[in-house]
């Protein structure tokens, strides 16, 4: 997996995800004592990757607050971060033709190859009294090039909305 430059991610249609969610969390992390969250940048954010920078801060934000999650400045009780990545894998297609295999030299096929590209999307939440990570989902999807920004960042509320649907975890009875 290669990390990229914010601006492909964004003309690649960085919103084309929400089909793949998965999330974990920590098991003894008290999630109802979660009240404030502040932003972490992993790395910082370049001149150019600033308003896809804002776009995803935002989905979030938007997520978070429907939680009942207050973002602060300073001082939080969770600590959010993510990061964001594109890979590539082969596709394979096979088409054959022909009769039975007994045949033999009658049956013919081909098979092509694609590259696909699956951008991921991976939000961290950390406490920082403890020192740990508390909860982490991620968002993939095979990327599509999209060039309307608006239906771009629809479609990013729409995978953080699906991601976000399992924050806080359902914890059993505790």
């Amino acid at each position: 997996m290669k990390f990229m430059n914010w601006t492909v991610f964004l003309y690649l249609g960085v919103a084309a995800f929400a089909q793949e969610v998965q999330f974990d969390y920590n098991r003894s992390a008290n999630f109802h004592a979660y009240k404030t969250y502040q932003w972490i940048d992993y790395k910082p954010v370049q001149p150019g990757d600033q308003l896809l920078d804002q776009d995803i801060k935002r989905a979030v934000d938007e997520q978070l607050a429907g939680k009942g999650l207050r973002r602060v400045q300073a001082g939080g009780d969770l600590y959010v971060g993510y990061q964001a990545s594109i890979s590539e894998e082969k596709q394979f297609d096979s088409l054959s033709w022909g009769g039975p295999r007994w045949w033999g030299s009658l049956r013919d096929g081909r098979v092509t190859t694609s590259t696909i590209e699956i951008g991921k999307l991976v939000i961290g939440m950390f406490d920082p009294d403890a020192g740990k990570l508390v909860w982490r989902g991620s968002a993939a999807k095979t990327l599509d090039i999209k060039k309307d920004p608006d239906k771009n960042y629809r479609n990013l509320e729409k995978a953080m909305a699906k991601l976000f649907k399992n924050y806080p975890p359902a914890m059993g009875n505790s």
